[in-house]
């Protein structure tokens, strides 16, 4: 990510726009509501874990990808050393600016998001219309063996999205494109990936991971 993006968006989740903080995200957050996730659908979630060898990475930025490169990189060590994927789980969070690796491509296009939170595309050099960690394309990733989130959630992986981020990220791109906060946010969040979890922060979910036994990472490179 760029000085001038990381700054933008710094600046967005500081200040807000003119109007506040209030401005950038739905009414029912802005009006002190909870978010609105079930908290006891999301306990349930992390009853998921398993096995001998846990850990969970925070996914706070994109990181070139290393959120899900990691994640794969612990299925793969773990088997090397002679454990089943039965008897292994790496979970990742994805939050902050990591949060479109949990949404669907046409979101991406739609909104632009690779240029929203600093992604390029392998392919073009360009700001990614496509998400290209969920089932990569020749060239997504460093090493051709590396998994994207689809094929890794078939082995037992778990991922989950912050939607206190998904809330506030919305309502920026929202607010640079004139739409309505509410309106973005809910779209974004019925265009979460199948199998990823939405839970009510990133935070939480670190805290709730450590606390089924997961240990704790930082998902950069």
């Amino acid at each position: 990510m760029t000085n001038t993006r990381r700054d933008f968006l710094n600046t967005l989740l500081l200040t807000g726009a003119a109007g506040g903080m209030t401005s950038l995200i739905s009414p029912h957050l802005a009006m002190g509501g909870t978010t609105p996730v079930s908290a006891s659908e999301a306990e349930e979630w992390f009853k998921k874990i398993k096995g001998e060898h846990r850990v969970v990475y925070d996914g706070s930025t994109p990181h070139d990808g290393f959120p899900i490169i990691w994640n794969w990189a612990f299925y793969l060590s773990n088997n090397q050393t002679g454990s089943t994927d039965s008897d292994i789980t790496a979970m990742t969070v994805l939050r902050h600016s990591a949060i479109p690796f949990a949404l669907k491509t046409e979101l991406w296009e739609k909104y632009q998001l690779g240029e929203f939170v600093g992604v390029n595309d392998k392919q073009t050099q360009k700001p990614s219309l496509r998400n290209p960690y969920y089932e990569p394309m020749a060239g997504d990733f460093p090493v051709p063996a590396i998994q994207g989130i689809k094929d890794l959630q078939a082995r037992g992986a778990l991922f989950c999205v912050c939607d206190l981020a998904l809330n506030v990220y919305s309502g920026m791109k929202a607010t640079q494109m004139g739409a309505d906060p509410a309106t973005v946010y809910a779209e974004w969040k019925a265009g979460v990936l199948p199998g990823i979890q939405v839970v009510p922060s990133g935070v939480w979910a670190l805290e709730r991971a450590q606390k089924n036994g997961c240990a704790y990472i930082f998902a950069g490179n």
